[in-house]
C-alpha cells in the first residue's frame, strides 16, 4: 500500500487550523499535518515525504514570503504546490507570494473546500 499524501499547514491561528482541520477530515487522503512556524516547517519538509504546503503569510519569526523563497531555491521543492492563505488585506501581498513561485493565494476568510479542491488538483497534476 503506498503512503497517504501529507499536506503542510503552516499556521498560527488555531481558528483557521480548525477549519482546515475539519474540511481534510473524512478525506482518505490528503491528511493535513500541522506546525505553526516556518522554521519547524523547513525541519519537517526536511525529514517528511510532503505532498502540498499550505502558509499563511504572517507567521512568528519567518514569514511565509521567506518560507517560500526558501523552498523555491531548492531544486528538490521546485514543483513541490504551495498555497498561501492571509487576512493580509495588501493586494501586493498575493501579487508577492505568486512571483515567489506560491501556485494559490487565498485571502481570509477562505473556502476551506476550496482549498481543499485546490490541494487535490494540484497534486494530481504533479
Amino acid at each position: 500500500m503506498p503512503p497517504r499524501r501529507t499536506v503542510l499547514l503552516v499556521e498560527d491561528e488555531a481558528h483557521f487550523i480548525s477549519t482546515l482541520e475539519i474540511a481534510f477530515d473524512g478525506d482518505a487522503e490528503p491528511r493535513l499535518a500541522h506546525t505553526s512556524t516556518a522554521e519547524e516547517a523547513l525541519r519537517i519538509l526536511d525529514s517528511t515525504e510532503i505532498a502540498a504546503v499550505i502558509t499563511d503569510i504572517h507567521l512568528p519569526s519567518m514569514d511565509g514570503f521567506e518560507l517560500i523563497a526558501r523552498l523555491r531555491g531548492q531544486p528538490r521543492f521546485a514543483g513541490l504546490p504551495i498555497l498561501v492563505v492571509s487576512g493580509d488585506p495588501d493586494p501586493a501581498s498575493s501579487e508577492r507570494a505568486l512571483s515567489l513561485g506560491a501556485n494559490a493565494f487565498f485571502p481570509k476568510p477562505y473556502s476551506p473546500s476550496a482549498i481543499r479542491r485546490k490541494v487535490k488538483e494540484l497534486i494530481h497534476a504533479a
